[in-house]
């Protein structure tokens, strides 16, 4: 990092040399105040503070190597937190955090009772989570400090991601690689990150045609729009407000056996309505359209018809089971839905 008196990190160039204003100093004082080298760690805090922020993160993990005091400040939450945000953010939700903390809370227990039994055997477990070198603990010596990057750090959190070792909830768009039973649905999954081909692979539940898939990209993937279980049905709040026009989400499943999927649709007119605007009284029936238009017109899932009033699950064993519906208020979520749409019409 040292290079002709100058430390070079990220964007920024610091003298190692700091030239002093000349003052009362004599000829020697001064040729001496010229020639005292400063660390890095001299640095007023806030200009620490700015070189940090300006670090990737394989930046901020070498530049944690340096020292103790360095791997205090490069592993701090609100550094991992812009990180975390900027990569992960669109994937990570607020199921996936939940999961994450129970995650965290088994592996304090289980290092607990480790520790107990096995101090070394500890050491071993917590320096062969991190691909890290320097967060590995030496066990040559038990003098020296711990490293051991804390596991309740956001900076694990990342890591752990980045590693593809925690496993997260999330939804898959097209699942099974676009399959034509699955265009224009949403399914949960948990999902671990391949860094070398920079896509996920996914575990679905072990219903349905296949329980794996690999090499999915991320713009397949999306944080659940719900906290609600892919096996309970969502308590839907839009009913009273969906008009022709407006586009929604439902949960769909084929059977009861099943989970449910977020199928993407349009509410539609009813068929004694001519669709003007002007006379159009769909919103006040008790009766709302739904449709489905990546399938053809004869098709049986092409249209279906739910309560507005009370509405919970509808469906049979033949046309399968429509449940909890969602009104969809962001131009960025219906613009996904339709980059996805098939290049042909589905039977």
């Amino acid at each position: 990092m040292f290079d002709k008196g100058w430390l070079a990190i990220g964007l920024f160039e610091v003298p190692i040399k700091m030239p002093m204003k000349k003052m009362n100093f004599g000829s020697e004082e001064q040729e001496q105040a010229e020639d005292r080298k400063i660390s890095l760690l001299d640095l007023p805090d806030l200009a620490m503070a700015s070189i940090l922020e300006r670090l990737s993160p394989a930046e901020l993990c070498t530049m944690a190597k340096v020292c103790s005091s360095l791997r205090v400040m490069c592993t701090a939450d609100h550094l991992w937190e812009k990180h975390l945000k900027q990569k992960w953010g669109e994937v990570i939700g607020d199921v996936a955090f939940k999961e994450w903390k129970w995650h965290v809370t088994s592996r304090k227990r289980s290092t607990s009772l480790l520790t107990q039994n096995n101090p070394e055997g500890l050491l071993r477990s917590l320096g062969s989570i991190w691909p890290f070198s320097w967060i590995k603990p030496n066990l040559e010596s038990r003098n020296k400090p711990k490293t051991c990057l804390p596991i309740d750090s956001i900076m694990a959190l990342f890591l752990s991601l980045e590693s593809g070792s925690f496993w997260f909830p999330a939804q898959v768009y097209n699942r099974e690689n676009g399959h034509v039973g699955f265009m224009l649905s949403c399914y949960d999954a948990q999902l671990s990150y391949d860094s070398g081909t920079n896509t996920f692979l996914a575990r679905y539940s072990h219903h349905g045609r296949r329980t794996v898939e690999e090499n999915i990209p991320w713009c397949r993937i999306r944080a659940p729009s719900v906290d609600t279980p892919a096996d309970v049905l969502h308590v839907s709040n839009c009913l009273e407000d969906l008009r022709p026009g407006d586009h929604i989400e439902i949960q769909w499943r084929r059977s009861r056996e099943f989970p449910y999927g977020w199928w993407y649709g349009v509410v539609g007119h009813l068929e004694s309505c001519d669709g003007n605007a002007n006379s159009c009284r769909c919103h006040n029936s008790d009766m709302v359209i739904l449709e489905f238009n990546q399938y053809s017109p004869g098709s049986q899932w092409r249209r279906t018809v739910i309560h507005r009033k009370d509405h919970l699950e509808e469906g049979n064993e033949a046309d399968g089971f429509y449940a909890g519906i969602r009104k969809l208020y962001s131009e960025e979520e219906i613009s996904r839905w339709k980059q996805l749409w098939p290049k042909g019409v589905l039977e």
